[in-house]
């Protein structure tokens, strides 16, 4: 199916974006992707496959209007205020790019504003700033006269392969109790439920949609990946002396205790809605693949066991 209409798609290096850049020119959509160094071997591969190039960043607004010029749709992502000083954002500057992009999308007469949120969004303040900047830019794209669809994104598959788990150790651990099931989706996945959301703004308009493949325990995932392995995993959840010392990942366990990132998505009624998605067995055995290998050979990265 040819489209022949454009979406402007933020963060289209990274994760979420790529993967929803991609699934828009599979279905037909011409694209476009701000990005700070065109010359850079990510904005390469974008340019290769057809993806039209916008020089320019968050912090500068011409460049965002020159991009967003014409475009019928836009998809919204931030670099997440929770990633640190090095790859990541404030919190402040998290809550500004989010509304202001949502600001110029309907001062330029875009269509359809897509903003990606957190699984954990919406449900309360969390008092973790890279969850509740999303709820706060959610509220404001409501606000606004334009048509929208907010997604909430369940843990990604691709972060269980962070190193620092244990992997290499013959072990594995995590935020759920071993009993305790926990949401995940591929990030392709992702990038396929948003193309879907961008072909039928009638349908998908005005609606927050949490989102997810699969679902897994502590007991599972100690299956599975003792399986994919070949050799035994032990899960176990991470220590009670590392979540009391480390603020961020006690309160990141609180918040699965309380079910607030251990995910919300009606899985079956997704699949319904937006076909197959990847379970992470499926994952595991094919896009996941290269990703549990190299964390099966990352010695050195002892975060997750101390």
């Amino acid at each position: 199916m040819t489209i022949k209409k454009t979406v402007l798609v933020f963060g289209a290096t990274g994760q979420q974006g790529g993967a929803v850049a991609r699934a828009l020119r599979a279905g037909g959509w011409l694209v476009r992707a701000l990005v700070r160094d065109p010359a850079g071997e990510k904005a390469k591969a974008l340019a290769s496959a057809g993806i039209d190039l916008y020089p320019g960043d968050f912090s500068d607004e011409a460049s965002i209007v020159a991009a967003m010029s014409g475009v019928h749709g836009v998809f919204s992502v931030q670099p997440s205020s929770g990633q640190g000083p090095v790859h990541g954002i404030s919190d402040e500057q998290e809550l500004r790019y989010g509304k202001a992009i949502a600001d110029l999308s309907l001062a330029h007469g875009v269509r359809h504003l897509v903003y990606t949120s957190v699984g954990a969004a919406g449900k309360g303040v969390t008092g973790l700033g890279h969850f509740d900047t999303k709820t706060e830019i959610e509220e404001h794209i409501r606000s606004l006269d334009i048509r929208s669809t907010i997604v909430r994104p369940a843990a990604f598959m691709e972060m269980l392969m962070l190193p620092g788990m244990g992997l290499d150790q013959g072990t594995y651990a995590f935020f759920m109790r071993p009993d305790q099931a926990m949401q995940c989706i591929a990030v392709d996945d992702i990038g396929k439920i948003v193309a879907t959301i961008f072909s039928d703004p009638d349908r998908f308009g005005g609606q927050t949609i949490e989102i997810a493949g699969d679902a897994m325990t502590g007991n599972g995932l100690q299956d599975l990946f003792s399986r994919a392995a070949g050799r035994t995993i032990t899960y176990h959840r991470f220590p009670d002396s590392l979540l009391e010392q480390n603020r961020l990942l006690g309160r990141l366990a609180e918040l699965v205790d309380d079910g607030r990132c251990a995910g919300a998505a009606d899985i079956p009624a997704l699949r319904e809605e937006f076909g197959d998605l990847l379970s992470l067995e499926r994952w595991l055995s094919g896009p996941g693949r290269p990703l549990f290998d190299a964390a099966l050979k990352a010695s050195g990265h002892d975060v997750a066991l101390r």
